[in-house]
């Protein structure tokens, strides 16, 4: 393991940087909603959150040195079968 590392670490200069692609996701629920809060002294807070009906929503997109390029919006989580669709389909589609 130690012998991989220090190769992989070496070649470091010869990677191009153009070629390089990081993936970042991020994702947003309904269901996020505050646990606690503020207000006057002997009053009782009341803050409405939606109920039932939670939504996930998952964005995800590659940055290269170049830019954002690759971007996609998800109505759920994100999954194995999703992440390999967004690689293959969306992804390497890009030049």
């Amino acid at each position: 393991m130690a012998a991989s590392r220090e190769a992989w670490f070496a070649a470091q200069p010869d990677l191009d940087p153009e070629r390089l692609i990081f993936i970042d996701e991020t994702g947003l629920s309904t269901r996020m909603a505050r646990l606690r809060g503020r207000c006057a002294r002997g009053q009782r807070l009341r803050s409405g959150i939606p109920h039932g009906h939670w939504l996930t929503t998952t964005f995800v997109a590659g940055f290269r040195l170049s830019g954002v390029s690759a971007s996609m919006v998800l109505d759920g989580p994100m999954t194995r079968d999703w992440f390999l669709a967004y690689v293959e389909q969306v992804l390497l589609a890009r030049p």
